[in-house]
């Protein structure tokens, strides 16, 4: 674990933690058999009168880990970083393609349904690489029985948030249509395809990309990389390419069979298949606790994000490219907060501290390279039909600086107030966090479109709306 520790102060706190050497003669304690409520823990939150005053000795030595504390975290973030843009860039082209086909012209509800799934489903593999990192530097993966047990039952428990989350937001996204339009209102058989299509978009992508995050994580362990700085941006790119092209193409071609049985049946299948998993994670006793807790940060989170599918259903006929902008500027913020916010859980969990503003300032400045390869690529392979001037450059990049920075601290914040109240930020801080950063993103996007097309500095309105 390539975590640097010092002494912290937040919110008018600091904070005792365990120093290295304590970690080292704690190697061989039991770790917490539970780790969706912080019931015990190796670092104790007592308050001092008088904060600890800083050593004054080996500064040269300090100087020295803290840049070697910068660079692992560069060299081991950045290029999951380059590829999460990469799969963000996809996304927003899928997305940017996917809103003429019919299915989405006739069921405009699952425009709702887009943020509002993406950003469950998100979560669900997000909180899944988060613990994994935890238990993978805290060691717990080094057993073979503990590995097993940990996978097989993290798969099994993925299924069932899955199923459940998808009919949570096919069932919230028709009635947030239904609000929205009541004069057009989904026809039953509508509403079917639409749940149908999340549950199933659900569980596929979640069996693909569970697997996919205990390899990786397994993975980086044996090769000494700290998964805290890859697996949340892997989890959030890979998410959003899978389970949007699942969700498109299910949705299509049950609208071709809309009429039919089909649709309801899948339904019920999947719907019977929820008791299968949950009596296969309720026997594993390192997961069990997680079948009943940890939901309501994932429900609250979707009532969150579903703000910001309201704003991207109304807006996206009118905005070019705001279909596309919209997963990568929210993407490149959630999962920089991510990183940091998994960072500290593991560090709290393991009683080390974070050097929390080495490592903001260096996610921050991460976000620079990643914006300026985004911006490159747009401009040369003309993605989203933008008008793409000097304005609208500088005004994105601004933007998405100001959402990055805002994602930071609340990672910081959020992770460190969960902890002191005796939460698992693991299962708690990312469904939050990247649910706020949608709305937030979206809502900024959106100004600064509108910004730009009224003074005349990007024509970004599309044809309709700029005729009008």
């Amino acid at each position: 674990m390539s975590h640097a520790y010092t002494t912290l102060e937040a919110a008018n706190e600091t904070f005792e933690l365990q120093s290295t050497a304590d970690l080292e003669n704690n190697d061989n304690k039991p770790h917490r058999p539970s780790r969706h409520a912080r019931t015990a823990s190796t670092s104790s939150f007592v308050h001092f009168k008088n904060p600890i005053q800083p050593d004054t000795t080996g500064q040269e030595d300090a100087s020295t880990s803290e840049f070697g504390t910068a660079t692992r975290l560069a060299v081991q973030a950045l290029p999951s970083l380059l590829m999460s843009v990469v799969g963000l860039v996809f996304a927003g082209w899928m997305m940017d393609v996917f809103q003429h086909w019919d299915v989405f012209v006739q069921v405009s509800e699952l425009f709702i349904l887009v943020p509002v799934l993406l950003n469950l489903k998100g979560n669900l593999e997000m909180n899944l690489a988060a613990r994994f990192s935890t238990s993978a530097n805290l060691g717990d993966l080094d057993n073979a029985e503990t590995r097993n047990s940990l996978v097989w039952g993290n798969l099994a428990l993925i299924q069932v948030q899955a199923l459940i989350a998808g009919s949570i937001a096919g069932v919230f996204s028709f009635f947030l249509g239904i609000l929205e339009h009541p004069n057009e209102p989904a026809t039953v058989s509508e509403s079917v395809l639409i749940i149908s299509s999340s549950m199933i978009s659900a569980a596929v992508s979640s069996l693909v990309l569970g697997v996919f995050m205990c390899l990786l994580i397994i993975l980086s362990r044996r090769l000494r990389i700290d998964p805290d700085n890859i697996a949340c941006p892997m989890a959030s790119s890979l998410g959003d390419v899978v389970t949007l092209g699942i969700l498109a193409g299910c949705a299509q071609a049950l609208l071709a069979s809309v009429d039919s049985m089909l649709s309801l049946g899948l339904f019920v299948l999947m719907v019977l298949s929820i008791p299968i998993f949950a009596r296969w994670v309720w026997r594993n006793k390192d997961v069990k606790d997680l079948l009943y807790s940890g939901w309501s940060p994932i429900l609250f989170a979707m009532l969150i994000s579903s703000f910001a599918g309201l704003v991207l259903e109304r807006y996206v006929e009118q905005f070019k490219g705001l279909a596309m902008l919209t997963p990568i500027l929210c993407g490149l913020g959630g999962n920089l907060g991510s990183i940091y916010a998994s960072r500290i859980s593991t560090c709290l969990h393991a009683g080390a501290q974070e050097q929390y503003n080495l490592v903001e300032w260096t996610l921050l400045a991460m976000n620079v390279p990643v914006q300026v390869l985004f911006l490159a690529l747009t401009w040369l392979l003309e993605l989203g039909h933008l008008d793409f001037t000097l304005a609208f450059a500088i005004t994105y990049f601004v933007v998405s600086m100001l959402s990055t920075g805002i994602a930071l601290k609340m990672g910081k914040y959020m992770t460190l107030t969960f902890w002191k109240r005796g939460y698992d930020p693991d299962n708690y801080v990312l469904p939050y966090l990247t649910a706020l950063i949608d709305v937030i993103c979206t809502s900024m996007l959106v100004i600064s479109f509108s910004w730009l097309s009224s003074n005349g500095l990007a024509d970004l309105a599309t044809s309709t709306h700029s005729s009008s």
